[in-house]
């Protein structure tokens, strides 16, 4: 295990590597495909930064037509995703850009202080986002997560541990087989 893979995120190492922009580019500047247990995987950057993942669903990823054209940070993303898919890395350190609302980011910022192996509620995501009654919105903002897995969308569940759903790869299977790979227990 890598010394990053060791070390706790907290919201200051987060916050540091998270950079958001308010207007989304239509062109995808780098693009890398990656095999994973839960099916293909396409990273997408600006050649600074990580700025999105998808996860294929039913065959098919949002860029597919596009060529691949990698870069640095692609190259470190896709070593990292490999090492936590293989059990050896429990946190992700690498540059990330979100497009997104000022609540959306927020949610996303506290996604990114969840640790390996822990989940919490989106009424918990509420609460620490100054908004604790705005469940459905956490839910949308959680949903809208451009970079899932390494921003850890998954390890929200409902206030009585079910998972109410999930927008990556084939849904709720995908989001089983992540918390079952971290030993999360849900229902």
């Amino acid at each position: 295990m890598s010394e990053n893979s060791q070390r706790p995120r907290n919201s200051t190492a987060y916050a540091r590597h998270m950079h958001t922009i308010t207007s989304p580019s239509t062109e995808v500047a780098y693009l890398l495909r990656v095999p994973s247990p839960i099916g293909r995987i396409e990273l997408t950057s600006d050649g600074e930064h990580v700025t999105g993942l998808a996860i294929e669903s039913s065959g098919a990823l949002p860029h597919d037509q596009q060529p691949e054209a990698s870069c640095a940070v692609l190259a470190q993303a896709a070593q990292q995703l490999g090492e936590y898919f293989a059990g050896t890395r429990r946190s992700f350190d690498l540059p990330l850009s979100t497009i997104g609302t000022e609540f959306q980011r927020s949610v996303w910022l506290q996604l990114g202080q969840l640790p390996f192996g822990a989940a919490v509620s989106y009424a918990d995501i509420g609460r620490a986002t100054g908004r604790p009654s705005a469940g459905r919105a956490v839910g949308g903002a959680v949903g809208a997560n451009p970079i899932p897995i390494i921003v850890p969308c998954h390890r929200v569940l409902a206030s009585n541990q079910r998972i109410t759903g999930y927008s990556g790869g084939e849904g709720v299977p995908t989001k089983v087989w992540l918390l079952k790979h971290e030993g999360i227990a849900h229902k």
